[in-house]
């Protein structure tokens, strides 16, 4: 559950934002950073508290992230002015960045083999239903409540959900059984605070730029603390047999090429998978006029898609896990091809726009292809005691995939429309969609040649191990 209302917060949001707009006089600026600052603040805090889970306990902090969220979410809908909204947000997702490495961390200690798959095939379903139910939903309860109270309660309603998730919790999660070799000192120097400082600043400086504007210039602040960190943690693992202290992520991790070539294909496809749906909702919304609630609709299917898959596809990544990403890669490729198509045909009015609904179910295949068997995958050379900050680093670093994504994506989509003032909205709108679409295709066309590259390597490594054996 907790994981199903981080999600949603992020896609229920979008529907929302001329009625708060309209209802606290909120500027381009503070929608900017309703939009974003969820995010920001989820993305910072992942890591370190993905380590601090692994060195002090998951339950601790998985509690504590749903209440900080709870209480972010019941601000949110309290707020007065668009100030205090903002500052409710970044609430939240300190709240969200805090409970969900947990849940990473939680299902690498506690299954193995083809459990663990069945239970990431069970986390990318919760996946799905986020993503699936937020836009709908959202419009929905702004029809039934209005502009005034509408918005309101998508933020209230996390109150008793996430009071639920906190009880869940309390009486359900245990923590798993350890061994010797999964135990870590737990004082506060062993969590890094050096290295979690200069990887939080980073974080911020990478994903600001896309929230602000004229803050292009941190880009190279942030490649600057991120050559510190790394070197800081180089530093640090160096030293740790003599310390006892140890890095709160492990360079090491990074030339583990399941963990870095699943973390890039996961990004990448994160990078455009977001971008395209808002694409297919400005479109339906500004170019057809439609609601926000037939927009959100538009995209079930896809959603519904990884639903019924993830469990299934999970159950089974232990053995063809590769070819899943690979075909994965192949369906994403061809979805972008049919959606430049699909909107080229509904803008001249040849085809009807529920073609584009149609076009995303393989889309949404693809995604349940790659996101669940990528968790697996690249988790397979994790042990359980490094499992919350490995989860950690892999969701900020696609937390800014999805920022860059976006502001790439969605940046395409206005320049091109504000060129074609003389069109109608029809015509501007759609040939926005199909300039943004080809970044989405040139994105997944990344995501299949790295899922190619990783087949073959597997292959390469198979054989080597048979010529041994």
């Amino acid at each position: 559950m907790p994981l199903f209302l981080a999600l949603m917060s992020v896609s229920v949001v979008n529907v929302a934002v001329p009625a708060i707009e309209r209802g606290l006089g909120a500027t381009a600026a503070d929608l900017q950073w309703v939009l974003s600052g969820y995010t920001l603040t989820y993305g910072v805090v992942l890591v370190a508290a993905g380590r601090a889970g692994d060195l002090w306990g998951r339950k601790p902090l998985f509690l504590a992230g749903i209440l900080v969220y709870v209480i972010g979410s019941l601000l949110s809908g309290l707020a007065a002015n668009a100030l205090m909204l903002n500052a409710s947000r970044l609430l939240m997702g300190c709240g969200a960045g805090l409970f969900n490495p947990q849940i990473i961390g939680v299902i690498q200690s506690s299954f193995t083999g083809r459990a663990r798959g069945r239970a990431y095939g069970f986390f990318g379903t919760v996946i799905g239903l986020g993503v699936a139910v937020g836009p709908p939903a959202g419009g929905a309860l702004l029809g039934v409540a209005g502009d005034d109270w509408g918005w309101r309660w998508l933020f209230l309603m996390n109150v008793p959900l996430g009071l639920a998730a906190l009880v869940m919790g309390l009486l359900w999660l245990h923590p798993p059984t350890q061994t010797s070799a999964d135990l870590v000192p737990r004082g506060l120097k062993y969590l890094d605070p050096v290295g979690m400082t200069l990887l939080a600043a980073a974080t911020v400086c990478l994903m600001l730029p896309f929230i602000l504007t004229d803050a292009l210039w941190l880009l190279a602040v942030a490649a600057v603390l991120v050559t510190a960190w790394w070197a800081w943690e180089v530093r640090v693992r160096r030293t740790a047999v003599q310390t006892g202290v140890y890095p709160m992520v492990d360079p090491a991790l990074f030339l583990r090429p399941s963990f870095s070539l699943g973390t890039l294909q996961v990004t990448v496809y994160m990078a455009a998978m977001p971008a395209a749906f808002a694409v297919v909702a400005m479109f339906a919304q500004e170019g057809l006029g439609l609601s926000p609630f037939l927009a959100g609709v538009s995209t079930l299917g896809s959603a519904l898609m990884v639903v019924s898959l993830s469990a299934w596809i999970g159950a089974r990544v232990d053995r063809f896990g590769p070819w899943f990403v690979f075909a994965g890669g192949v369906l994403a490729v061809v979805s972008a091809l049919l959606l430049i198509l699909a909107f080229a045909r509904v803008t001249d009015g040849s085809w009807p726009f529920w073609t584009v609904a149609l076009i995303l179910l393989p889309q949404g295949v693809s995604q349940a292809l790659i996101m669940t068997s990528t968790q697996v995958l690249m988790m397979d050379d994790v042990a359980p005691r490094e499992a919350g900050a490995a989860g950690g680093v892999s969701q900020t670093i696609q937390r800014i995939g999805t920022s860059t994504g976006i502001a790439a994506v969605t940046g395409v989509y206005f320049v091109t429309a504000a060129g074609m003032r003389d069109a109608s909205a029809r015509e501007a709108s759609g040939a926005a969609a199909v300039d943004a679409l080809w970044v989405v295709l040139v994105c997944w066309c990344v995501v299949l040649a790295v899922g190619a590259a990783d087949l073959a390597r597997r292959g390469v490594q198979r054989r080597r191990e048979r010529r041994t054996a």
